[in-house]
């Protein structure tokens, strides 16, 4: 079995695409995924799959929100590998020492291209900065005012690499980290 965390973008926000935290763990665990456990009502989701692809996982739950609830979400699948791996190499902690209520990761389903890696340009975002990690499938983000007020936002993020996004902010990526380890007990 392969844990993947799996993470949805844009539900439940200022009552748009509402889904019930307890529907999706029925809808998901009736499509044979099991030990599903959701973590606040944003679209964080842990399942246990025999498959390991998490692009195949992102597709399959697409297709179930899609035919359940007739809108678009998108999601991205994490192992918990790559989790580690983001959550102990940020840069602004580990060199930069930055508050963490101003630190977020946006996740990617898929690396981007070289050339539209180019496209997001620092300068349009400024004072907000933000640093790919080392595998290319997340950038970490720190926002010199809140988040909501900022032109690096996931449209952006996406329009300019042409990948799905959804981001998080560092204590919920702490958390997350948490309950992975505790799935293990």
């Amino acid at each position: 079995m392969h844990t993947h965390l799996v993470l949805l973008r844009g539900i439940n926000v200022s009552g748009q695409k509402i889904i019930k935290m307890e529907d999706l763990r029925n809808l998901l665990t009736e499509a044979g995924f099991e030990n599903v456990q959701t973590y606040i009502q944003s679209g964080n989701i842990f399942v246990d799959t025999p498959e390991a692809n998490p692009e195949k996982i992102e597709q399959q739950i697409t297709a179930l929100l899609l035919e359940k609830y007739n809108f678009q979400v998108p999601v991205v699948a994490v192992s918990e590998e790559s989790l580690l791996q983001i959550f102990h190499n940020n840069p602004y902690l580990n060199e930069f020492a930055m508050p963490v209520k101003q630190l977020y990761v946006a996740f990617l389903a898929t690396e981007p291209l070289p050339e539209n890696e180019s496209k997001l340009d620092p300068n349009f975002v400024q004072p907000d900065t933000f640093r790919f990690s080392e595998d290319r499938r997340a950038l970490y983000l720190c926002y010199e005012n809140p988040a909501g007020n900022s032109k690096m936002n996931n449209n952006w993020i996406e329009n300019k690499l042409k990948v799905t996004a959804t981001s998080r902010n560092w204590n919920t990526v702490t958390k997350l980290i948490g309950l992975f380890e505790a799935r293990k007990n």
